[in-house]
């Protein structure tokens, strides 16, 4: 999930230099950067998020809804036919004209309902699927995505081959990719420098829309007693 990229060029892209923070690295052993990236310019909708098709929520909201409605019609088909209302609806009405408006249970019955509305409200309006990134398009009527954990292994590989790099964890975010990488030899701020120049590099090789800030954090192997 890679584009070749022209070096000479950053496609209207600003890199910003890495602010190196030391906070007493020879005691604590560790050393941290944190580079960020404004957003590469593309066609117009390329940086929407995808819709979630919410099959589940809409499954269970269409299964009660219809058996309620076959419920209530067939009361209805009974009562039209000089038969007697089914027995929970009858005990449903009598002790709904019985209870105060103000019982607890009746508050907390329509609390649960306007919950359950703001709900699917918020799954009406809201996109979904946090898990994919979207890609620049190299076409009007082409979108791509690209997973969370997907970008995280090609980092996660781009970091391992960073001589003095023994193990890395990376923690991608929407806008924000945080990695955590042990080193066991070499200086750490040079490990941390081939680490920002690398990385850099793959959240370019990304394609996403919208580069995700970068922070490199290195430390020291801990020692085997």
């Amino acid at each position: 999930m890679s584009e070749p990229q022209d070096h000479g060029k950053d496609h209207g892209s600003t890199r910003k230099l890495p602010v190196v923070e030391k906070t007493g690295d020879a005691e604590l052993g560790q050393s941290s950067s944190a580079s960020a990236y404004e957003p590469v310019a593309g066609t117009a909708g390329g940086g929407h998020r995808f819709w979630s098709a919410r099959q589940i929520p809409a499954g269970v909201v269409a299964l009660l809804l219809l058996v309620a409605a076959g419920l209530l019609l067939y009361d209805l088909v009974a009562v039209r036919a000089d038969r007697p209302a089914m027995h929970w609806r009858r005990a449903l009405a009598h002790r709904l004209a019985q209870q105060p408006l103000d019982s607890p249970w009746v508050l907390a019955g329509a609390s649960v309902i306007v919950l359950l509305g703001v709900w699917l409200l918020v799954l009406a309006v809201t996109p979904g699927l946090r898990q994919v990134l979207p890609m620049r398009p190299t076409h009007d009527d082409l979108r791509a995505g690209l997973h969370r954990d997907a970008a995280a292994t090609v980092l996660r590989d781009r970091a391992l081959e960073v001589s003095g790099v023994r193990s890395v964890r990376v923690r991608m975010g929407r806008r924000r990719a945080e990695v955590r990488a042990v080193s066991h030899f070499r200086d750490l701020d040079e490990v941390r420098a081939d680490l920002d120049t690398a990385l850099a590099d793959a959240v370019r090789d990304l394609g996403l829309h919208r580069h995700p800030a970068l922070s490199v954090h290195v430390r020291r192997a801990d020692r085997k007693r």
